[in-house]
């Protein structure tokens, strides 16, 4: 019997067009016509305008693919843009206090497709009165629409607190001032953990389908996905009060940021306040009057490995001393001294010098170096500042000022070794009790009157 084999059939395979990657567009609204907080979304929270901070927090999100600052004031945007976000300038009617997020939301969703010529798949609603937004909770409400199939998504944070309410009357009858607890029976007091888990909207991220928020020109439509976010990190700023506890609170939400400290790549010049940053703020008088002010000699081997390594060095003050004069002289750096407007010699001395004042470390400790720190990119507070001081920074040493403050500064900069010629990538040292930042033990000291300098 002879075998006979079928004829082979041919395998027909489906040709599939590849997936368009998906289209995820950040917008932050952001005007200028604050009225609780003027200039709100330019105040900078630990050193960084808001409207910055926001971009930067878009940028570093993976699913984040564009991102766009909506504004209708010049200064804002020329923040973003430096930023490296997009600007989507809107008309005055979108700029009043009636204006809604969601309408500015959907002119900046219009001007970014007509621009680039492509459609948007999610839109992410970002509010920059949110600081300590992180990257994380932006991909998570990206994604919740990206791929978990919700329709709108939103940031939320657990919340235990009891909302009360006053009951509602024409203010002449006894019940007008009765509260009533709106998640809670308030003749019941059940225990914590016996009762539901409320959550809170944070209001920093909502991210929806485009063509969803199109149809229904709001941020909630379809199917809502809850997006749990650390609860410590809840705050948006609406008052004066709340910009200054988001600037109390900068220095430790931000140490785990990556690049939370600058590196030699992020630094052209390092410019240097006196009284306060370079000494421990007090001065020593003795019987006949002379005057005598405490350095750290430490702080000298960190000018010496700044000034080997290339960095443009500048002492600034307001006072007219000679110590400071014979500070710069003993340590080999330029110094203006007796200054008045010391935000404006600093930009002066940066035009002069050729370098972008967004390049330059400058180092303070109290009120009057704070128009300092709206110049320069790395406004740094000394540990020993005034509390105003440090919530304005965008970084903070541990080491006070006249203990090895500047030191700690060039070790962020050089590494922990000062070797001008290895940078220091500047996620790799961070504030830390595991890693602490090195520094010269600060009993390295020597009381000297103001026309002797010891050092190194």
């Amino acid at each position: 019997m002879t075998a006979t084999t079928a004829p082979a059939q041919r395998t027909q395979r489906t040709q599939r067009t590849p997936r368009r990657p998906q289209v995820v567009l950040a917008v932050i609204p952001a005007r200028g016509g604050s009225k609780g907080v003027p200039a709100k979304n330019l105040a900078p929270v630990g050193g960084i305008p808001l409207v910055t901070r926001a971009v930067h927090a878009c940028r570093t999100a993976p699913r984040v693919t564009h991102v766009v600052v909506s504004t209708d004031d010049p200064a804002i945007a020329a923040a973003a843009r430096a930023a490296d976000a997009e600007v989507v300038l809107r008309p005055a009617a979108l700029a009043d206090d009636t204006a809604t997020s969601e309408a500015a939301v959907l002119h900046a969703l219009d001007a970014h497709e007509s621009r680039h010529g492509h459609p948007v798949d999610v839109v992410v609603l970002v509010q920059c009165t949110s600081p300590f937004l992180t990257p994380g909770d932006l991909d998570a409400v990206a994604s919740a629409v990206t791929d978990e199939g919700a329709d709108t998504a939103v940031t939320v944070a657990p919340f235990h607190g009891f909302v009360w309410r006053d009951s509602d009357g024409d203010g002449g009858s006894d019940t007008a001032w009765d509260g009533y607890g709106v998640n809670h029976d308030k003749s019941v007091r059940p225990r914590r953990q016996d009762r539901p888990q409320d959550l809170l909207e944070t209001g920093a991220a909502y991210a929806m389908t485009a063509p969803g928020f199109r149809a229904h020109r709001h941020r909630f439509f379809g199917r809502t996905r809850l997006v749990r976010t650390d609860a410590s990190r809840v705050l948006e700023i609406d008052d004066p009060h709340d910009l200054t506890r988001a600037r109390a609170l900068a220095p430790l939400l931000d140490a785990d940021r990556p690049a939370a400290l600058p590196g030699r790549a992020d630094i052209d010049a390092v410019v240097l306040d006196f009284d306060g940053t370079q000494t421990d703020d007090r001065v020593l008088i003795d019987a006949d009057g002379r005057e005598f002010v405490s350095v750290h000699r430490g702080d000298g081997l960190g000018v010496a490995a700044l000034r080997e390594a290339g960095l443009a060095l500048l002492i600034l003050s307001s006072e007219r001393n000679p110590v400071v004069a014979a500070r710069a002289r003993k340590l080999g750096i330029a110094v203006l001294h007796g200054v008045e407007r010391k935000d404006l010699a600093l930009k002066q001395w940066c035009d002069e010098q050729g370098i972008a004042p967004q390049r330059v470390l400058y180092a303070g400790n109290d009120v009057n170096d704070l128009p300092c720190f709206t110049v320069a990119g790395w406004p740094v507070a000394v540990a020993s500042a005034h509390a105003v001081v440090r919530g304005a920074a965008r970084a903070v040493t541990t080491a006070p000022g006249g203990a090895g403050a500047v030191r700690e500064l060039a070790t962020w900069l050089l590494g922990p070794s000062l070797d001008p010629h290895t940078p220091r990538n500047p996620q790799g040292l961070q504030h830390s009790p595991d890693h602490p930042v090195p520094s010269v033990p600060t009993d390295v000291q020597t009381h000297v009157p103001t026309h002797v300098h010891t050092d190194r």
